[in-house]
C-alpha cells in the first residue's frame, strides 16, 4: 500500500507521513515545489529511523501530481484552505478511482480560532462539490494535534470522527486509520463536516489558553461509566 499526503511538507501532513510510515505503509508527500518535497521526505525517514529500529515504509517526496499519481487507493489532502480548490482542480483527473481524505479546516484568516465556513459548507463539502458527486470524499482528522502527530513518544490521543457520503469510503478511511492506534468512528454524511472541522477552532482556543492547564487537546467519544 501506498498513500500520498498532499501539503506533506507541513507540520500536520509530516506528522501523519511519519506515523503511517512506522505503521509500516509507504508514504508520498506531494507539494508545489517537488524538490522540497523530497528534501522534506528524506529527513522525515531519517526522523522515524532514529524513532524505531522495527521495519517501517518508505516515505518519498515528489509534486503534487506525481504523488498524487503514484498513490493507490488513498489520497489525503493536508494544504492550507487558501490551496484548497487549486489543488483539488489540478488533480481531479487522477482521483476518479482513488479515495480523497480531506483533512482540511477553513480556519479564518489571521484568526486561527474561528472558522470561514464556505457556501457549501464546509472543506468536505466544497471538495465533493468541486469534485462532483461519483468522487469518493471522505472527511477526517480535523481535530488531531499537528504537535502530537510530530511527538512520535506519544500515541494519539483522540478519537477520530469520519463523514462522508459514500458508505464503503469511510469504512476503508476507518480501515487505514486503525493503522494508527486511533479509535474512528462514521460521523454522518458530508454535511457532518460543518461540526467537526468548527470544533478545531475550539480546541486551537482551548490549547492556547492560560487558563486551560494542558495544549495539543483533542476530542475522545466516552461511553457512559454506569
Amino acid at each position: 500500500m501506498k498513500i500520498a499526503i498532499l501539503g506533506g511538507t507541513g507540520p500536520q501532513g509530516s506528522g501523519l507521513a511519519k506515523r503511517f510510515a512506522l505503521a509500516g505503509i509507504d508514504v508520498v508527500i506531494g507539494s508545489r515545489d517537488g524538490e522540497r518535497a523530497a528534501e522534506k521526505a528524506q529527513a522525515l525517514q531519517e526522523s522515524i529511523a532514529a524513532a524505531s529500529t522495527a521495519t517501517t515504509g518508505t516515505i518519498s517526496g515528489t509534486d503534487t501530481i506525481a504523488a498524487t499519481s503514484a498513490a493507490g487507493e488513498f489520497v489525503i489532502i493536508s494544504v492550507p484552505w487558501a490551496a484548497h480548490h487549486a489543488t483539488l482542480d489540478a488533480i481531479r483527473p487522477l482521483l476518479r478511482d482513488k479515495i480523497v481524505i480531506d483533512i482540511v479546516v477553513p480556519l479564518a484568516e489571521n484568526n486561527p480560532k474561528a472558522v470561514a465556513m464556505p457556501p457549501e459548507g464546509s472543506a468536505t463539502e466544497s471538495a465533493q462539490a468541486l469534485l462532483g458527486d461519483d468522487y469518493a470524499v471522505v472527511g477526517a482528522l480535523h481535530n488531531v494535534s499537528a504537535v502530537t502527530l510530530n511527538n512520535l513518544e506519544q500515541s494519539i490521543n483522540c478519537d477520530i470522527l469520519v463523514c462522508g457520503n459514500q458508505l464503503e469510503a469511510k469504512n476503508k478511511v476507518i480501515a487505514l486509520l486503525d493503522n494508527l492506534g486511533v479509535q474512528s468512528y462514521n460521523a454522518g454524511l458530508a454535511e457532518s463536516a460543518r461540526c467537526i472541522e468548527a470544533i478545531t477552532p475550539i480546541l486551537i482556543r482551548l490549547n492556547i489558553s492560560k487558563a486551560v492547564p494542558f495544549s495539543h487537546a483533542g476530542i475522545r467519544i466516552c461511553p457512559p461509566d454506569h
